[in-house]
């Protein structure tokens, strides 16, 4: 007969299962970390997304301001005239006579 080492021993059934479930156990933690890969990408292309949302967001009320009428921030011109008219009527306001500011002014009754 053959030699009796270099035969093959033969494993169990059960040593059979034991091995296979080990792989199954190593199968189950590689889908776990990839599991786990999947949700830090996910949250990872969140964040990426909100950022962009945010930047969206702020380049549309920029757009929204530039398309907005700008207040108007200069005096209206007011010719000299007008701005006798507007002294009158705020000295009248005061409860001034015509006299009063004539008089304050320095000017003579003969002119006006």
């Amino acid at each position: 007969m053959k030699d009796p080492q270099t035969r093959r021993t033969r494993r169990t059934p059960q040593q059979i299962a034991d091995d296979i479930d080990v792989k199954i156990r190593q199968l189950d933690q590689s889908i776990e970390d990839l599991q786990a890969k999947k949700a830090a990408a996910i949250a990872d292309f969140d964040a990426k997304t909100e950022l962009v949302k945010r930047r969206i967001s702020s380049l549309e009320e920029r757009r929204a301001s530039v398309l907005a009428p700008r207040p108007k921030t200069k005096k209206p011109r007011v010719t000299k005239k007008q701005k006798i008219q507007a002294l009158l009527k705020r000295a009248e306001k005061a409860g001034m006579k015509p006299e009063e500011i004539a008089q304050r002014l320095g000017l003579d009754d003969d002119e006006g």
